[in-house]
């Protein structure tokens, strides 16, 4: 079943999809795995798994310090499709890869591709690379069946937009706000155009990220995008609350996803 398929399936049950996020070896590989349990316990939709990276652009203080401590740790390219391979096999959630494009420079597009497809990966989301500057990973994600997954944000013109759109596959990835990740959004009048501006570049299950922190803004979002996406708020959970605190927001974020 394709990942758009699927996205569509699990909408037949549930007005809005959880789509969360760890960083493969921060705390530790340990944590990681226990984080995963959790997100199966709590039945998330889908996980986005990040390659820890020397210099995130896209990524705010907490994750940036959590990609630093994951390479100090030794961390690498090998020990990340490793941990992505285990976790496939033991949990029925799609995995995508998320991190950046020096890595798939490095590894070459063929490489990365059927690296990704022998873990288990459904897709990838690589936020410094220009679909312009694609050039063969879309036709050697085609012919591996696994998706680019696109990124829209608020500095678009709706001629960007629907260049993405034509482009995009699986999902399209929403950036709620200008900005690194981390910092809270504030769901105002701004962010549901910016989501309609989206909806007319593209039919795609629309994703929103950036921000997203409780089960509340979940629900204020129910009706607008497909799936929302909590990625440094979890991490920060489990930093200050534990494995007990993490449990109860994953809870907390599943039960709001109810019509």
């Amino acid at each position: 079943m394709s990942l758009e398929a699927y996205l569509r399936q699990r909408l037949e049950e549930r007005g809005i999809l959880l789509m969360t996020h760890l960083i493969v070896g921060y705390p530790s590989l340990d944590d990681n795995r226990r984080m995963l349990e959790a997100m199966a316990e709590a039945d998330v939709d889908l996980v986005e798994l990040q390659m820890p990276f020397s210099e995130p652009m896209a990524d705010g203080p907490t994750f940036v310090r959590a990609n630093q401590e994951a390479l100090a740790a030794g961390v690498n390219r090998d020990q990340y499709f490793d941990f992505m391979a285990r976790s496939t096999a033991a949990h029925d959630f799609p995995h995508l890869m998320m991190g950046y494009y020096n890595t798939l420079y490095r590894m070459g597009h063929e490489s990365f591709c059927q690296s990704l497809t022998q873990a288990g990966g459904r897709g990838y989301i690589v936020p410094d690379l220009p679909f312009e500057e694609y050039g063969d990973l879309f036709p050697l994600s085609e012919a591996a069946d696994i998706d680019p997954i696109l990124l829209m944000t608020p500095t678009n013109s709706a001629a960007r937009l629907e260049e993405l759109g034509q482009r995009a596959r699986g999902m399209v990835y929403g950036v709620a706000r200008r900005g690194v990740t981390g910092r809270a959004t504030a769901l105002e009048d701004e962010t549901y155009e910016f989501v309609q501006r989206c909806r007319r570049a593209t039919e795609l299950p629309l994703a929103l990220g950036f921000g997203l922190r409780t089960g509340g803004d979940l629900r204020r979002l129910l009706g607008s995008v497909e799936v929302g996406i909590v990625g440094s708020a979890l991490l920060e959970c489990w930093e200050q609350g534990g494995e007990s605190g993490y449990g109860e927001l994953l809870a907390e974020l599943a039960s709001a996803r109810s019509r």
